[in-house]
Parts: structure tokens; sequence; C-alpha cells
């Protein structure tokens, strides 16, 4: 394992270990896919594209500029599914599974990483919560797993590939990853409910956050043994936001297509449908159809939803749910002309809220210069750049299929936006940042015009 001493010595902060530690991920797991045993006989491909996918993959993403079917061997298939535990469960989290194991005394500066990687603000409990996420997490794919792979036995003609589709697809939802091995997402199961039920709920579970499911936990059992649970502001805020989002995203789907995708569709097939491309914006990828069939309304309300992203502490990338949620509150709060944003008989920090404001408007500046730069180096409709810029950045992996047709310039944008989409503003923003010092003086305040 790494010798944390050693990053001491040149005063790497934990944000910049953390970067350091998904780059090196990156590195490794282009290293793994590039092997010759990974790559079906034939399959060539230029390091770039290696390394467009590693990050894909890493930042669990599934945007790709090559076919995952047609490219990757079943020893791939399982390389690839490795890594996008990786970067699903977090690095910090296998870490401390692998230091256990190893039988390595988890120390404050692990600590430290493990409170950086997960946005935890306490070191209580640490070493715990890492492995009851792992332990949640890993059962969650393996119920996924099984159940789907059962069922894969009437799509596909041998028990062997059936269980492998159903591995891949358990691993590929939970992680939130949107990487498939049929060749075609999930169109083939466009009419079977039963699937879709299935991939939500894998959706959901890896992008509402593991405090939330942990907490869950914790009231189940609670609620067993007859005693009060009380949840945190964190899980109220997520939650309610996370489903309201879901709600609306699939209401304004139906709403701005009924004329058009969903015109002749039965209701149980335009529910379905709406409902899930609705679920697969919140980080998903996957797709039960040709998300080019829409109308561009409905891509541009897709872009949002894939831009305000997963929850915090979760696989998904974007600005987050609580960012999103936070600001509202905060304009809604200004806008009636209180001093303090209060929410469920609770009153948000002022930092909390500056926060929020400080990832959206970077995230707005930096998805703004992506979508200028593809403007020019691509041929394609400007909607279908926004499109493919808040995929990356909300590392959902959907597309209108112009990936594979980027230029080297196009793709390495997307590399940048899948990066920082997974480890987040602020850590990007405090790669370059050293360590916090106390100003040692102040100038005199003065009030400027805003608006």
């Amino acid at each position: 394992m790494f010798k944390f001493d050693r990053f001491n010595s040149i005063k790497l902060t934990s944000v910049q270990i953390i970067v350091l530690f998904y780059m090196i991920a990156v590195t490794v797991s282009t290293i793994l896919i590039s092997l010759p045993i990974a790559r079906k006989p034939g399959v060539e491909w230029t390091l770039l594209d290696a390394v467009f996918t590693a990050v894909s993959a890493v930042s669990v993403t599934g945007l790709t500029v090559v076919s995952t079917a047609d490219t990757f061997s079943v020893i791939g298939v399982f390389i690839l599914a490795f890594i996008l535990q990786f970067g699903g469960i977090g690095i910090m989290t296998l870490g401390t599974f692998i230091w256990l194991m190893l039988g390595r005394k988890i120390g404050f500066r692990e600590r430290q990483l493990i409170m950086t990687d997960q946005n935890r603000n306490t070191f209580a409990g640490l070493v715990d919560l890492m492995k009851q996420i792992l332990k949640l997490f890993l059962l969650i794919e393996v119920i996924g797993a099984i159940i789907l792979g059962i069922y894969f036995l009437n799509y596909f003609p041998t028990w062997q590939e059936a269980f492998l589709q159903g591995f891949f697809a358990s691993v590929s939802a939970a992680t939130n990853a949107g990487f498939d091995i049929t060749g075609e997402s999930l169109v083939m199961f466009a009419n079977d409910y039963f699937v879709q039920t299935i991939n939500i709920l894998l959706l959901i579970f890896g992008a509402i956050g593991f405090p939330v499911l942990l907490e869950i936990k914790e009231f189940i059992q609670h609620h067993k043994i007859g005693e009060t649970f009380r949840f945190s502001l964190f899980t109220k805020i997520t939650t309610c936001t996370f489903f309201t989002l879901l709600v609306i995203g699939a209401i304004l789907i139906y709403y701005f297509d009924r004329e058009n995708f969903f015109l002749g569709k039965t209701w149980h097939e335009s529910l379905f449908y709406a409902l899930f491309q609705s679920v697969t914006t919140r980080n998903g990828g996957l797709a039960t159809m040709d998300v080019s069939q829409f109308s561009g309304s409905t891509q541009m309300v897709q872009s949002l939803l894939m831009f305000i992203g997963a929850s915090p502490s979760s696989v998904g990338g974007g600005i987050r749910t609580t960012t999103f949620a936070i600001a509202l509150l905060a304009i809604f709060s200004f806008a009636r002309g209180r001093q303090t944003v209060k929410v469920f008989k609770r009153e948000l920090d002022p930092e909390d809220v500056l926060k929020s404001f400080v990832v959206i408007s970077v995230a707005i500046m930096l998805c703004g210069g992506a979508v200028i730069v593809l403007s020019h180096s691509e041929n394609f409709p400007l909607i279908y750049i926004i499109y493919e810029v808040a995929s990356a950045f909300g590392t959902t992996g959907l597309s209108m299929g112009i990936t594979p047709e980027l230029s080297n310039t196009g793709k390495m944008v997307i590399i940048l936006l899948m990066f920082v989409g997974r480890i987040g503003i602020f850590s990007f923003l405090f790669i370059i940042r050293g360590k916090i010092s106390k100003d040692p003086y102040h100038y005199p305040k003065e009030r400027v015009i805003i608006g």
C-alpha cells in the first residue's frame, strides 16, 4: 500500500492525495484494459481511446468511444467490472478494506483521506462507516446479479452467458456506470418491466447516497426493537430532492414528448419510458430507447437533470442534489426577506449556503467553457454537444451517439469533465490550494452594488 509519510514529506493535502489516487487508478485501469487478454482478437485502439475508457470506468460515467460488447473479452468484462467497483464505491472504501485485510492500522492520516473521499465532517466512526458501505453495497450488487442472472435465462442461450450478463448488469446499474455488454444498453428490455424495475431500484440505491442507505438500515433496526429514530437533515433534504426531481423529470419528459415519442404508446409504455429516463439521468446512463428520438425540449430537461446529478457520497457526479436544493432554498428565503435559510425545523450553516453557490457557479463556467470548445472543435448540433457535456460532468453516460465521432480535442475535454464530475467541484478547486491559513490582516469593509 501507499506510504503516507512520503506524501506528507511533500506537503500534499488530503484532497490532493485523493485526486492523485484517482489519477493512479486511471493509469492502472488504462494498463489493465489495454492488456491483450482484456480485448477480443483483432480489436485495436489508440492510447487516447484506452485512457478515455479508463476515465469513464473510474468515474463510472459510461461514455465510451468503442463498443464494450464488441471490444472486451470475458476477462476484460471482469476487469472492467472491478474498475467500476473502485469508481463507484470509492478509492478509500476499498482501500480501507484492503488495509484491514493486510492487518494495517488505520491511522490519523488514513482517516483524513477517508473523511475527504466520503465528504464527512467528523473522524468519528469512519472505519466502521467504510465497512458498512462496502458490505451493504456488495450485498445489493449480489442480490441484483442473482435475480437478473436467473431471469436472463429466458433471454440468453446458456446459463454462463445469462449470469455473466446478470452480474455485469447489476454492477453497472448499482454503480450507475452505464456500461453494458448487450451491445444496445437496455433497449432489448424496453417492454420487459421486470428488468426495468430491478434496474431502477439498483440505480436509485447507487445514486441516493451511502449515508441515506445506512440511515434507512438503522431506522429499520430501531423500528424492529421499538425505538425511535431521527433522520438527519442531510437525509431529509437528499431524499426529498432526489425523488422530487425524479417525479418532475418523468412528468416533464412525458409532457414535452406526448405528441412526439409517446404518441400512440399505451399508458404503461409511456409510464416506464418516462420513469426510466428520469431515473437514469440521476447518473445511471442506461437507456431503454434511443434518446436522440426525444424532442429538443426533453433533451434540455435531461441535460439539466444530468447536470444536477446524484446525491453527495454516492456513486454519481454533477453538482449534487443537496447543492441544488440548498441554492433554491437560499433564493426562496432571500426573496422573502429572510437572512437565514430554514428547513425541517433546522437552520442551515451560512458556509454551506455559500458553498452551494460556489459549486454551481464553477460548474456552469466549466460546462459552459466545454460547450464553447466543443462547438468549435466538433461538427455537431449544439443540443448534441450540451447533452454530451452534461452527461460527462454528471458522470451519467447517456449520449446521442456522438462520443465515438469526437476529435482528439473533444475526447480530452470530455475526459476532463468526467474526472472533475467524479472527484467533485471542491476537490477540483482544492487541487492547487495548500493548507488553510487564517488571514493575517483585514482591510476595511465596503459595500458594492449588486444586481
